[in-house]
């Protein structure tokens, strides 16, 4: 008895430690800038502009490398926290977890989108007191407006010394927005929402070839592990180009400590699946949660419905970092259709909407017309268990019993909308907000992009009923050198950790009604001792 309460003593104090080191530190910051070298016109900068050939540099002022035409992609920004959380089973047990959590687009995080924003969205100040739980704990209402980054307020030292510069001087913060934001943040609404503020998957990211990405990490301390002065990454896992600083492997990056922010940076190259975890001891943050999913969109949704799609691509070509001469590069990603059908960009796409193509094909064949990421996972209870409870970890013996489709085992992952979990802090959190039911309109097409991060087992998924179109395998476009499409039909994939596939479900001809994506591992069907859950969820062609 004396122990835990000497323990009780020291946990309290130690927590107070923390919150007071953080607070008072002022080490958070978030980076999103308005403009940059590559994107140099603010105002260009908060949509995608159409594609009509590649962006072509000059030497700029300093010898960089500025564009002279053709300025393509845009600046998109995500801040994100990393700590802990809980989530709920397909079974009800609440399961402890190492996560990461979204501070900015709160609301389209709840909503199943990417939390990925423009810089016109995420430089906004949120419509109220942002308190623990939000949104969950104010309801999705009062986020209905709001997506931007939580914690920013204006920078009101920069604003008065501006306004304290006589005329025609030289302004001490030139470059500071009119609404004072510019990185600057306030920690406790950051700790308010980011603590205990764990999803499973990782807040989703989603971006577009061409675009700049700054994506901040703050790290908020694990409060259920205080013991643990864990750092955090984020490692773009697979990602081509990485620059070694930005790719989250601490021996040749950075690793974040409590109380600090760290804004990774990248410009988007290269379409295709991707996902995205901690790289902090990889088995133990992967098992217990810190895994996301990642997508980049192609150039080919951008051209315009007057151009044909293999002109579009031949263009693709004389753009440096995507250029495909499958003549003598056997690393080629993308090249020319074998066979020109003439496709035009597609108007549904051009006109926004759910639509796009998966790839830059050429020849319109990887076009959707709804899309769902889907994160294939499972946790260990038992190493989850003694995660929480300062125990040894069993690595040797970690066996998986609960499978997940986006965080969630069946039957929650039929259920819409975010799935909330009562956490330590006694406030609800979103903790599963995405969503695995698939819904197909009849005759359409949907691509499926499909991810699998588990740490011990590999995983199979089955469709009934309507066939998998493969067109893509870890982020690559299934064609041959000569430009022949390797798409191939199944009824099943089997996957390995660290690896992704985006398969189409064609609904043309298909019988309007309820079909199934499933495992037939029978072992995987279950939720820990519970039979018929597990890897399954429902396909809706409607």
């Amino acid at each position: 008895m004396v122990t835990n309460k000497r323990f009780r003593l020291w946990l309290v104090a130690l927590l107070g430690t923390l919150a007071s080191i953080t607070a008072s530190g002022q080490s958070f910051r978030v980076q999103c800038p308005t403009s940059t070298l590559t994107h140099p016109v603010a105002a260009n900068n908060n949509a995608e502009p159409k594609y009509t050939g590649p962006t072509t540099f000059t030497a700029g002022p300093g010898g960089y490398q500025v564009p002279s035409a053709n300025v393509n992609g845009a600046i998109k920004c995500q801040q994100i926290s990393g700590g802990d959380g809980y989530s709920t089973m397909g079974d009800g047990t609440q399961t402890y977890m190492f996560s990461f959590g979204p501070l900015s687009g709160l609301a389209d995080m709840a909503n199943g989108k990417p939390g990925t924003e423009f810089p016109s969205v995420f430089n906004t100040m949120p419509p109220s007191t942002l308190v623990p739980g939000d949104p969950a704990t104010k309801g999705l209402a009062s986020f209905a407006n709001w997506n931007g980054a939580v914690g920013q307020v204006p920078d009101l030292d920069c604003m008065a010394a501006n306004a304290a510069t006589p005329a025609g001087s030289p302004l001490p913060c030139p470059n500071l927005p009119a609404n004072g934001l510019d990185g600057h943040v306030d920690p406790r609404p950051i700790m308010d929402v980011g603590v205990m503020n764990g999803n499973i998957p990782a807040p989703l990211m989603a971006i577009d070839e061409d675009d700049e990405f700054f994506l901040t990490l703050s790290n908020v301390g694990m409060i259920m592990r205080p013991d643990l002065f864990e750092q955090h990454t984020v490692h773009f896992h697979g990602y081509p180009n990485a620059s070694a600083f930005y790719d989250g492997v601490p021996d040749a990056s950075v690793a974040i400590n409590i109380g600090g922010s760290f804004t990774y940076y990248y410009l988007a190259p290269d379409a295709g699946t991707y996902f995205w975890h901690c790289h902090i001891t990889p088995p133990e943050h992967l098992q217990m949660g810190m895994v996301g999913q990642l997508y980049v969109r192609p150039r080919q949704d951008r051209v315009p419905s007057t151009t044909t799609l293999y002109a579009a691509l031949q263009a693709q070509q004389l753009d440096l970092r995507t250029a495909c001469n499958s003549a003598n590069d056997i690393l080629c990603t993308n090249p020319l259709p074998a066979v020109n059908t003439g496709a035009l960009g597609a108007a549904t796409v051009e006109s926004g909407g759910t639509s796009g193509y998966a790839y830059n094909d050429g020849d319109g064949s990887t076009y959707y017309d709804v899309e769902y990421p889907l994160q294939i996972h499972g946790f260990d209870p038992n190493f989850h268990f003694v995660g929480m409870t300062f125990n040894p970890e069993g690595f040797a013996d970690m066996k998986d019993k609960y499978f997940l489709l986006n965080g969630r085992s069946y039957p929650d992952t039929v259920i819409p909308g975010p799935l909330a979990t009562q956490s330590a802090d006694g406030v609800k959190h979103f903790s599963q907000p995405l969503p695995s039911i698939i819904n197909i309109p009849a005759g359409k097409k949907a691509l499926l992009r499909i991810s699998d991060l588990d740490v011990s087992e590999y995983q199979t998924l089955a469709s009934l009923g309507i066939k998998m179109q493969v067109i893509g395998y870890n982020a690559k476009l299934l064609r041959d050198q000569a430009g022949n499409n390797m798409y191939y039909k199944t009824n099943s994939i089997t996957l390995a950790g660290g690896e992704s596939v985006d398969v189409i479900l064609d609904s043309t001809g298909v019988p309007a009604g309820t079909y199934y994506l499933y495992t037939p591992n029978l072992d995987h069907l279950a939720n820990d001792a519970e039979n018929f859950g597990g890897l399954m969820t429902e396909v809706h062609v409607n």
